[in-house]
C-alpha cells in the first residue's frame, strides 16, 4: 500500500506538468493564429500566466487574453518612451530599483507621498511604462516583479484619487496578470485604513493575497519582507541597510538605454518612432549608470 501511495505521490509533479502543458495547448488552439507583436507577446509563459489568473479555465483565460491583446494593440505599451512620461518621475514617486529580490524579480518602488501631477491618464502611462520596463529587466526564467511601497509623507490630502487606484489595479490585474509576486506596504499611517477599506474591494482574491502590510515594530511582518530581500540591498526607508537617494537625471539616462533595448526587442527602429511622434534629433546613448545598490 505504501509503495502504491509513494509512486502516486512521486508522479504528481509530472502529472501537474502534463496538465499545464495540455491547458496551454488548448488555449493556443482557442486563441488561433497570431502574428506580429501579438505572436511575440504570446509565449508559453504568457499563456500560463493567463491560465493561472483564471484558475486554469481555458474559456476564461481566452477571454482575458483576447481583451489584453486588444488593449495592447491600441494602447501600444511597448512604444511608450521615457521622454513621454519623464515629468511623472521627477520626484521619484515610482521607479525601478537596480537591485532584485532573492528570486531575481525586478523591483518597483512606489512613494505615493511624492505625487507631483494630477493627470490620471499620464500617471497610468508612466505606470505602464515602468511595468514594461520591469519585465524588460527580468532575468531569464523569471516572470514576476515585486513592489515596495513607502508611505513616508502620505496623507489623505495628497493621496491618489480612488479612481487612480482603481485604474492601477485594473491594469495590473487585467493587462499584466500574474506579473506581481508580492507587494509590501511599508509602515502605512493609521489613517490609510480608511483609504484601504475602499480600495481593497477592487482587488481579486489572488492579488489580495499578495498584498502584505509591514510595520517596523511587528517582527513577523518584517521577517516576511526580509525573506524576500537581502538586507544589504533594501533601502533604509524600508528598514534595510542601503542608503539611496533618487536622482532623476541618472534614472532618466538608464531609461533611455532601456528604451533602445525595448526597441530592439520588439523589432522596430526607435529613430523612426521619434519622427512619427514628432520628435527629431539624435539621442546619444549614455554611459551605464547605477542609481541603487546592485544585488550582491
Amino acid at each position: 500500500m505504501f509503495r502504491l501511495w509513494s509512486n502516486s505521490h512521486q508522479d504528481q509533479p509530472e502529472n501537474d506538468t502534463l496538465h499545464r502543458d495540455s491547458k496551454v495547448k488548448e488555449l493556443k488552439v482557442a486563441i488561433g493564429p497570431l502574428s506580429g507583436r501579438s505572436l511575440q507577446f504570446c509565449t508559453d509563459a504568457c499563456f500560463m500566466r493567463y491560465l493561472e489568473a483564471r484558475n486554469w479555465n481555458v474559456d476564461k483565460a481566452k477571454k482575458m487574453l483576447e481583451e489584453s491583446l486588444k488593449w495592447r494593440s491600441t494602447y501600444r505599451p511597448e512604444e511608450i518612451r521615457w521622454r513621454e512620461v519623464a515629468v511623472e518621475g521627477e520626484t521619484g514617486k515610482l521607479f525601478r530599483a537596480t537591485f532584485h529580490d532573492r528570486q531575481g524579480r525586478s523591483v518597483l518602488i512606489l512613494k505615493p507621498g511624492l505625487q507631483n501631477t494630477a493627470a490620471i491618464d499620464n500617471q497610468m502611462r508612466h505606470l505602464v511604462y515602468l511595468i514594461e520596463n520591469a519585465i524588460l529587466n527580468l532575468p531569464e526564467g523569471q516572470e514576476q516583479m515585486a513592489w515596495l511601497i513607502d508611505f513616508t509623507g502620505w496623507s489623505l490630502s495628497n493621496s491618489v484619487p480612488v479612481k487612480s487606484a482603481r485604474e492601477t489595479i485594473h491594469i495590473l490585474q487585467n493587462q499584466y496578470p500574474e506579473r506581481l509576486a508580492i507587494a509590501f506596504l511599508y509602515n502605512p499611517p493609521r489613517i490609510f485604513e480608511a483609504f484601504w477599506k475602499v480600495v481593497k474591494y477592487f482587488l481579486d482574491a489572488k492579488t489580495f493575497e499578495k498584498v502584505k502590510f509591514v510595520y517596523p515594530k511587528n517582527k513577523d511582518s518584517v521577517e516576511l519582507m526580509r525573506s524576500y530581500f537581502d538586507e544589504e540591498n533594501l533601502p533604509t526607508e524600508f528598514g534595510g541597510k542601503a542608503t539611496f537617494n533618487y536622482d532623476h537625471e541618472e534614472f532618466s539616462k538608464m531609461m533611455v538605454q532601456d528604451d533602445a533595448k525595448s526597441a530592439t526587442l520588439w523589432g522596430f527602429d526607435d529613430k523612426l518612432q521619434l519622427v512619427s511622434k514628432g520628435h527629431f534629433g539624435a539621442e546619444v546613448a549614455p554611459e551605464p549608470v547605477c542609481i541603487a545598490p546592485s544585488a550582491s
